[in-house]
Order: C-alpha cells, then sequence, then structure tokens
C-alpha cells in the first residue's frame, strides 16, 4: 500500500487554487480527475509514475521550475517510485 502525499494550499480564491503537493518516497495522490485546468510548476527535479485508469504507467521528468499545462479531464494516479521526495505546485485555473 502507498503512502499518502502530503498537500497543503497556500491560495484558494475565486480564480485559482494553489496547492504543494509532497509525495515521499512511496508515495502517491491516488486515482483522481482534475476538474479544471492546471499548471504543474516543479520544485525540485524528480521523476513522477503516472497510472492511467486502464493501469498502463508511464514516467515524466520534472526540472526545477518547468512549469506544464493540462486540461481539465485528466484522470490518474502519481506516485514516487523513487528514493528522493518530489514536489511540485499544483496550480488549478477556476473557470
Amino acid at each position: 500500500m502507498a503512502i499518502s502525499a502530503e498537500s497543503q494550499i497556500q491560495i484558494d480564491n475565486a480564480d485559482v487554487r494553489v496547492t504543494q503537493w509532497r509525495l515521499p518516497p512511496g508515495g502517491a495522490t491516488g486515482h483522481h480527475r482534475h476538474e479544471m485546468d492546471y499548471v504543474i510548476v516543479p520544485v525540485i527535479a524528480g521523476e513522477m509514475t503516472i497510472v492511467a485508469p486502464d493501469g498502463s504507467r508511464s514516467k515524466a521528468q520534472l526540472a526545477a521550475g518547468q512549469s506544464y499545462f493540462r486540461k481539465a479531464g485528466v484522470e490518474h494516479d502519481v506516485l514516487n517510485e523513487t528514493y528522493i521526495d518530489i514536489v511540485f505546485l499544483e496550480v488549478e485555473l477556476k473557470p
């Protein structure tokens, strides 16, 4: 059983919600669906394992400060199968 990811909401207003996520080694977010468009801002470099709803797995390389954008509707679980913490900010754009 995976360790739960830690989350801390930093901003939550009418326009955005900014959450800091920390996945320790062996950590996972749990399967979830993104209801809003969002931007991920990695705080430190690392590698995430992404598990799609069908169980397929892929690796995502994170570079500190190198953001990426995804549209609402993405479904996945995010795992940390490395030996270092994964830390990133999730900026959700409210409609």
